[in-house]
């Protein structure tokens, strides 16, 4: 993920440049040999703490594990899920820019807004993809090749009802010993969700060839069919040209 922050009018250049920066991260961990760049997959339990699915309107959770490309990318495969947004969250709407939040000092993490369908998928179910191939939750302030609290790995709770199952989770999987380390998963409150630059939105579905995409998000997806693949759906819930 570009670490260089651009302006929000100029979009298209911004774009073009956290391209070309994606390109020299991979090539700067190539050439390191690291093998840090992609999260790998743990097979985890379900939670034993849920909601059980109910029809209804639909519901939103927010979430916060590395970048914000891949996290998007991971969720749209979801089975259940109608739309996943990239924008950030745990700071104010007057920082909620890529180029100040880039900076590491807003509060914010880049964050995605899930909204599911309560009658095919619970909130429980959508942290289980969270914690086992969306991002590595031992990781504190950092992603792979990306570091600073922005990268943090965070659950945005609406509700006492996500925090309790959040936590509930968290307490679960520490126990189970399934991570290498303890969970550095922060449950925060949402104050508020903030919609990125559209040159984020569905970056993965339209940059697959991305060197930062293959190395860093594709696996997670390929994770994703391959150990949960009750909760995988080919067909990504892609927001669409409208968003960009």
């Amino acid at each position: 993920m570009s670490e260089l922050k651009q302006d929000p009018s100029t979009d298209r250049l911004a774009a073009g440049v956290a391209t070309a920066l994606a390109a020299l991260s991979v090539a700067a961990l190539l050439a390191l040999g690291t093998s840090r760049a992609a999260e790998p997959a743990v097979a985890i339990p379900a939670p034993a703490e849920d909601a059980p699915k109910a029809a209804g309107p639909t519901q939103t959770a927010v979430l916060a594990g590395g970048c914000f490309w891949g996290v998007q990318g991971v969720f749209e495969h979801l089975t259940g899920v109608k739309r996943v947004v990239a924008g950030y969250a745990g700071g104010d709407r007057m920082s909620a820019h890529y180029e100040i939040v880039g900076g590491g000092g807003t509060g914010h993490a880049e964050s995605v807004q899930i909204t599911y369908d309560p009658q095919q998928v619970t909130y429980g179910q959508i942290l289980q993809v969270f914690f086992s191939v969306a991002h590595d939750p031992t990781e504190l302030n950092r992603q792979g090749p990306d570091t600073g609290s922005q990268y943090r790995s965070s659950i945005f709770y609406a509700d006492d009802t996500q925090q309790k199952i959040a936590q509930s989770y968290i307490e679960q999987l520490n126990k189970a010993g399934v991570y290498r380390g303890p969970i550095v998963t922060r449950v925060d409150p949402l104050k508020g969700f903030y919609m990125a630059e559209g040159y984020h939105q569905d970056f993965l579905l339209r940059n697959p060839s991305n060197g930062y995409i293959e190395v860093n998000d594709l696996p997670k997806i390929d994770n994703f069919r391959k150990v949960l693949p009750s909760l995988y759906v080919s067909s990504p819930a892609r927001l669409g040209p409208g968003a960009y």
